[in-house]
């Protein structure tokens, strides 16, 4: 079930965090992957732990995915060695906080960059050679953010917003390609990008009181859900967001 042996799959921002355990999860259902992040030694390093545990290729390419050349170049050399890519994790994003009336321009545009303006890249980039073998899925990663507002991030809301909607205009167009486009939208996840939360007891006690399984989710709980969306038991689903947060957004 949710085999996914013989498929290629590109992960990006998968050096660590919520990608490596997507990633991970791909490689345990035997999927070949291309480890692509903005760090190459810690590509490399995640790319050959992966291929050892799981016994599958893997692929470690450096690419800042909010510039269109390096999103291109993470493509060409998947199919060079690969021949085709058949599953893209749009994962990568950034977080901070900040109050709106002190955002910069230069606030906004870094966070809309690589939060939003790469999953058009990545997404565009890959679906042109999904569209070759009539097959592909697109999973990309937002989060609750984009579903309810959360203090003191305005871009990262917008961005995030930004991708569960984009998700459902390009699953309208790539449908008669038979490529699934959905998107996963994560709670509070147990990572380096959430760690600030974790080392704050107080803040950290108010969040999991609004959790009703009252726990943060790990990496596994959103690599799970990507596992499904990018297996051929999805294929009847598409332009979806599957929400993963522990009831956070149902009170």
């Amino acid at each position: 079930m949710f085999d996914l042996k013989e498929k290629v799959a590109i992960v990006t921002g998968s050096r660590r965090g919520i990608g490596k355990g997507i990633a991970e999860k791909l490689a345990e259902a035997k999927a070949n992957v291309v480890i692509s992040d903005i760090d190459q030694k810690d590509c490399e390093a995640t790319a050959k732990e992966i291929k050892e545990k799981f016994g599958v290729k893997t692929l470690a390419i450096k690419c800042d995915v909010s510039n269109k050349k390096e999103v291109d170049d993470l493509i060409q050399k998947t199919v060079k060695k690969f021949g085709k890519i058949d599953i893209l994790v749009n994962n990568a994003g950034i977080f901070f906080q900040k109050p709106f009336l002190k955002y910069t321009e230069e606030d906004w545009n870094k966070i809309i960059d690589i939060n939003l303006k790469s999953v058009y890249l990545c997404s565009q980039a890959a679906a042109k050679e999904m569209v070759k073998k009539n097959y592909g899925k697109i999973v990309n990663i937002s989060s609750i953010a984009g579903i309810i507002g959360y203090p003191e991030a305005a871009a990262y809301c917008a961005s995030k917003a930004g991708i569960i909607n984009l998700t459902r205009e390009i699953a309208l167009e790539l449908a008669s390609n038979k490529i699934n486009v959905n998107c996963v939208a994560p709670g509070l996840i147990e990572t380096p990008m959430t760690k600030f939360v974790m080392e704050n007891k107080e803040l950290f006690e108010q969040t999991l009181a609004a959790i009703p399984w009252k726990r943060q989710g790990q990496p596994s709980d959103i690599a799970n859900a990507v596992h499904y969306l990018a297996s051929d038991e999805a294929d009847y689903v598409t332009g979806q967001t599957l929400v993963v947060d522990g009831g956070w957004t149902i009170q």
